[in-house]
């Protein structure tokens, strides 16, 4: 399937960037760029795609994504087609914004580690949602320094905030897990690495934590809070997800390739875990991204995934208001 590149309008002088769209529409492709985004929808209705993740929202939505994480927002046709109001407060900023000397002191171990785990798309919630939506709308104004300080203050929110969940599985995004026992990183290490291999036993991972299978097993379950079978087979179908959308490997290709011994096993877990087969799965996103490029609200906005963008020109201009700070 086709991806997207987003060219974002951030400038190298630039801190972060708001975009502030009043009943734009939602007339775009499944995307992705190397800047992280957080995005924020109020008085719209619709579904969500982050990853391999697909939901509905209602009325309201708030998503940190991290770089190169696919995703996309639509809102219900009838809800716009009635002149409902809405509003899309965006604001993208660079991989390498807390690369610098003083962002690796302690006070901002929080928000390294928010970043980190945005891989996989964070959605946030109750308080968190209604604090961080007012500090969005106050920093679509420009007021100088102020808005640098506003934008610090939102994210020390959302990474001190409890009210979050992930979106994209670990095996369409994996990251670190977040844990102090040495044991259970290394496990999870050890997991990553050969997940894609059928013959990966609960045995293999054991040893490798000089721990027996039962004692294992409980531990596992105490740190990851499901099973280590559960774990293994949503990593597998979570790798499988993101190669349907990147790849045109068949399904008995993409089966092998993600750790499974057969493809009838395949079907099976898939559809358990993801309730549609693979190939629904694929269709599905196919649909969602019937976009023709050549005409789009904004010109050279989005781009086909193989399109090198010094090739192209840089939109303009942008169809929402936009601030640089």
């Amino acid at each position: 399937m086709n991806i997207y590149r987003e060219i974002t309008p951030l400038k190298s002088q630039d801190v972060f960037v708001v975009l502030d769209s009043v009943s734009n529409g939602f007339d775009y492709p499944i995307h992705n760029h190397p800047e992280y985004e957080l995005n924020l929808i109020a008085g719209m209705s619709g579904t969500r795609i982050v990853g391999d993740s697909t939901e509905r929202y209602t009325d309201c939505d708030l998503v940190l994504l991290g770089p190169y994480l696919y995703h996309k927002w639509d809102g219900d046709r009838h809800l716009q087609d009635s002149g409902q109001p809405y509003r899309v407060v965006t604001i993208q900023f660079a991989m390498d914004l807390f690369s610098g000397q003083m962002f690796q002191k302690e006070r901002f171990i929080k928000m390294r580690n928010l970043l980190r785990d945005s891989s996989r798309g964070i959605k946030f919630h109750g308080k968190t949602f209604e604090e961080a939506m007012q500090i969005m709308l106050s920093l679509t104004q420009d007021k100088g320094f102020a808005n640098i300080i506003e934008f610090f203050q939102l994210l020390d929110l959302l990474s001190n905030s409890t009210e979050a969940s992930f979106l994209a599985s670990e095996g369409f995004s994996p990251g670190a897990l977040r844990s102090e026992s040495n044991r259970i990183q290394a496990a999870y290490s050890y997991i990553l690495k050969h997940f894609t291999d059928p013959d990966l036993k609960i045995g293999n991972v054991a040893a490798q934590v000089h721990m027996s299978e039962s004692a294992f097993s409980h531990f596992f379950q105490k740190y990851a809070f499901r099973s280590y079978t559960h774990f293994l087979i949503d990593l597998r179908v979570g790798h499988a997800c993101k190669l349907l959308l990147d790849t045109d490997d068949t399904i008995a290709q993409i089966s092998s390739k993600s750790g499974f011994n057969n493809l009838a096993n395949f079907n099976r877990l898939f559809k358990k875990y993801r309730s549609c087969t693979p190939v629904e799965y694929r269709k599905r996103y196919l649909e969602k991204n019937d976009f023709n490029w050549t005409r789009q609200v904004t010109p050279w906005q989005f781009l086909p995934a193989k399109t090198r963008v010094n090739e192209v020109v840089h939109p303009v201009a942008y169809a929402t208001k936009l601030v640089h700070l």
